[in-house]
């Protein structure tokens, strides 16, 4: 296969290494934060945990994401295992609706926190010289994490269920405005349809994800952005 270059199979590893972590720190943090709040199902199931293995989904975290870094060196869209939670089984110290919230809210903090961690790590081995920012390296992979788990969030925020930024939307909109937004809900799919099928609508999330990237790499940090 002509195709299969040493340099596709960096791209593949790499992509694939950084997606599924990603996507374990997100599905990690939205079954912490439930359990913290009460829930113990995810406990039960095993989500509490920051191993790959427990919420990997076989086809949207590894075949869909393999087969698009294979053949077209990029990854256009991946999901992992959703987190089960019983919102009535959170703590009463909060209503259920910002429960909820707070549940959907961090799986999206969680990637930016993996970003700003990669970021000063990278940070400390360029600043030591133990990294050089150059193509086709690892320090180009790290900065690729970031801004990825950067991206990750912004995708994830879009108030469209079933992304986590509808469930926060709701959690945040008056009592009076439930019933609209349920109606909205009904047809939000074909809002997340709709940034795979009109690329100008991935500006949305590329354009925040680039100004966090840049701004907290190269203006704050100092790095280099590659």
């Amino acid at each position: 296969m002509d195709f299969l270059t040493p340099d596709r199979i960096r791209v593949v590893v790499e992509g694939m290494v950084i997606l599924i972590l990603s996507i374990t720190v997100h599905e990690f943090g939205h079954a912490f934060v439930a359990d913290r709040l009460g829930d113990r199902l995810p406990e039960s199931q095993g989500r509490v945990t920051l191993n790959p293995a427990a919420h990997a989904d076989p086809i949207g975290t590894l075949l869909i994401p393999g087969l698009a870094l294979l053949f077209y060196g990029g990854i256009m869209f991946g999901w992992g295992r959703p987190v089960q939670t019983q919102p009535s089984s959170y703590t009463r110290k909060l209503s259920m609706r910002t429960g909820h919230l707070l549940v959907a809210a961090a799986g999206p903090t969680m990637n930016i926190l993996f970003a700003v961690v990669i970021s000063l790590i990278l940070f400390a081995l360029y600043k030591t010289n133990v990294l050089r920012a150059e193509p086709n390296s690892l320090y180009e992979a790290m900065s690729l994490a970031i801004y990825m788990n950067f991206g990750l969030a912004m995708f994830n925020l879009v108030p469209a269920p079933p992304l986590d930024g509808g469930t926060v939307l709701a959690g945040l909109l008056p009592s009076r405005m439930l019933p609209a937004y349920h109606r909205y809900a009904q047809y939000s799919v074909f809002v997340v349809l709709a940034f795979f099928m009109i690329p100008a609508l991935s500006a949305i999330i590329r354009i925040p994800a680039q100004f966090l990237y840049h701004s907290w790499a190269g203006d704050i940090l100092g790095m280099p952005v590659l």
